[in-house]
């Protein structure tokens, strides 16, 4: 250490010029290298140096001013895309209570023509047994009808004699023909 506090110390008290010659002292010649170096830079570099800065600076600060315009675009279009969503969620809510709505409708349109359709069913269903009622119904009385005319011509057929006989049969079939034009 007190090879550099003399190499500063003997800075003021150089032999006089006329002598050249090399100083070994590393430490001394380095730390007067380095500053002749650093007051050359600072010297001339000062204006380079300050340059770069303010380019540097300028650089930084229309980085920011483009970053801040573009945040502000970007807030804008999260703004725009927002009431977007608003509106599409607005009518998406719509479409589905219109949905729900028709579906209701649908249903009810549904409900109602089948009950149409049932009711109509049920109608010829009965319109059905009714006319196969009375077809049975008829065929029953032709049947006893039948058998009610055997058997009183069977009876006739034994009381009567042949004269009797022919004008009681020539009265039934005269019956018989109005029965038939009335059925027909």
């Amino acid at each position: 250490m007190k090879n550099v506090t003399d190499s500063f110390v003997s800075l003021g008290h150089w032999p006089s010029a006329g002598s050249f010659g090399f100083n070994t002292d590393i430490l001394a010649t380095n730390l007067i290298n380095l500053s002749v170096v650093l007051g050359v830079l600072i010297f001339f570099g000062k204006g380079v140096l300050s340059d770069l800065l303010d380019n540097r600076k300028q650089r930084i600060l229309n980085t920011i001013r483009n970053s801040e315009e573009l945040r502000e675009g970007a807030v804008e279009q999260l703004e725009k895309a927002r009431a977007r969503l608003r509106k599409v969620e607005m009518e998406a809510d719509q479409f589905r209570v219109n949905g729900y709505s028709e579906i209701e409708r649908e249903k009810w349109n549904f409900f109602n023509s089948t009950s149409k359709t049932l009711e109509q069913l049920e109608n010829y269903k009965n319109e059905t047994i009714h006319f196969e009622q009375q077809r049975a119904i008829n065929q029953v009385r032709q049947q006893v009808f039948q058998q009610a005319l055997q058997g009183a011509l069977g009876t006739l057929s034994s009381c009567l004699n042949n004269e009797l006989h022919l004008r009681t049969i020539s009265a039934n079939i005269g019956i018989l023909g109005a029965m038939k034009e009335i059925t027909d």
